[in-house]
């Protein structure tokens, strides 16, 4: 990334269902949801969003294979999307066991997200 703009960080979840991508994408949400940006276009070349670079540093608690990095790269709607998958988050018990929420047990799976913007 030639010029960076900014970096927002996010904490993404899943109570239940011990799904790590649902974590991470919540995650990357938390991370931008509250962001909006009308300046940007005019910094970037040709004034194009698509011309945005935007990197995604996971920090995930469990087997990274298991985690969907194409979901996570559509919740950002412009730009070319690089992930990194670290090691980190955390996983902590529900204490409880919903069968009817697909848990096959009481692990709730925590992501942290660094999102970079730039070009």
């Amino acid at each position: 990334m030639e010029k960076l703009f900014f970096i927002e960080l996010g904490m993404g979840a899943d109570l239940h269902g011990q799904d790590i991508t649902n974590a991470a994408v919540r995650a990357v949400r938390n991370a931008i949801h509250s962001n909006s940006m009308p300046g940007l276009r005019s910094v970037l070349p040709d004034n194009d969003l698509n011309r945005m670079k935007v990197h995604i540093k996971l920090a995930v608690p469990c087997d990274k294979e298991l985690l969907d990095v194409e979901q996570v790269k559509a919740v950002i709607p412009y730009g070319e999307v690089t992930v990194e998958l670290i090691d980190g988050g955390m996983v902590t018990s529900s204490g409880i066991v919903l069968p009817d929420k697909d848990d096959k047990n009481d692990l709730i799976y925590i992501v942290n997200a660094s999102v970079e913007v730039g070009y």
